[in-house]
């Protein structure tokens, strides 16, 4: 379904409050708001491990932005100017989990670009065809790395690295708002095409994963350390992400367990149709 203009002036009015609060309250420069010499020298390897995976799912930047453009391009203002301005502050996430690692002394600069190199020779693909579903599924991506972030944040605190700590506050606030404007996009799609956008946030929650799966080295073991850590599992995500989420959106979880439904109803006539034809 092509935008309508409402649609359009929507995003646009949203993205250009969405901006002003970012300049105004929000900026950060991980170089000098970082208190780096409160580092943590001593800390343990677990913590190190988790900012080295964290660094690496924000380092496929390049092909979230080339498959965000690819689904919003034509979508509308708002969405693409505020692509632009996610790619620059999550550009500053990847950062200062860079500068950590090494003003930290747990990796070498020589060892993290090799493994840069090799975090480029894989690529992370876009989960969903379509503008819509994939504003959905980055309302779950970043409210759930924000819960990730806020919890690390805690561990960090928890062995005596606030260095570490204000790495995470910083990248948890910046989530925070970037959920909250896929928040607004999704309101806007419900309001033009409500019935549409439930079959797509059926399709987005059944299918949903985080970026990391299938392209960070050795991921299921790293996410294996931050969960014993942070004590994160799937139960945290659905309390505190998933369930809240709907509630935000004045979406009931019946309603996803109808529209889910329909969609299965109307895959399972194409096929009969296309085995009678």
């Amino acid at each position: 379904m092509p935008a309508t203009d409402r649609f359009r002036e929507e995003l646009l009015t949203t993205f250009r409050t969405f901006f002003a609060e970012a300049e105004s309250k929000r900026r950060w420069n991980p170089y000098t708001d970082i208190p780096w010499d409160a580092v943590n020298r001593e800390a343990p390897e677990s913590l190190a491990l988790c900012a080295e995976t964290f660094m690496a799912v924000e380092s496929f930047l390049p092909d979230y932005v080339s498959g965000a453009f690819s689904v919003i391009r034509e979508s509308s203002l708002g969405q693409r100017w505020f692509t632009a301005n996610w790619s620059y502050e999550e550009l500053k996430h990847s950062i200062v989990l860079h500068e950590y690692l090494v003003r930290s002394g747990k990796r070498s600069e020589e060892a993290l670009h090799d493994f840069h190199a090799q975090l480029m020779g894989r690529r992370w693909n876009v989960p969903f065809s379509t503008g819509r579903q994939m504003t959905l599924y980055a309302i779950f991506q970043e409210h759930a790395t924000f819960l990730i972030y806020v919890r690390q944040e805690q561990v960090a605190l928890a062995h005596g690295d606030r260095a570490l700590a204000a790495c995470y506050r910083f990248n948890a606030r910046d989530e925070c708002a970037h959920g909250r404007f896929y928040e607004a996009a999704a309101r806007a799609y419900l309001e033009e095409d409500r019935e549409g956008t439930l079959r797509d946030l059926a399709l987005v929650a059944k299918g949903f994963r985080m970026p990391g799966v299938g392209i960070v080295p050795d991921y299921d073991r790293r996410i294996v350390t931050m969960r014993e850590d942070a004590h994160i599992d799937r139960d945290l995500f659905l309390k505190k992400v998933f369930f809240p989420t709907l509630r935000r959106l004045n979406v009931t979880r019946q309603e996803i367990a109808a529209a889910s439904a329909a969609s299965r109803r109307e895959a399972q006539d194409a096929g009969g149709t296309a085995a009678t034809g």
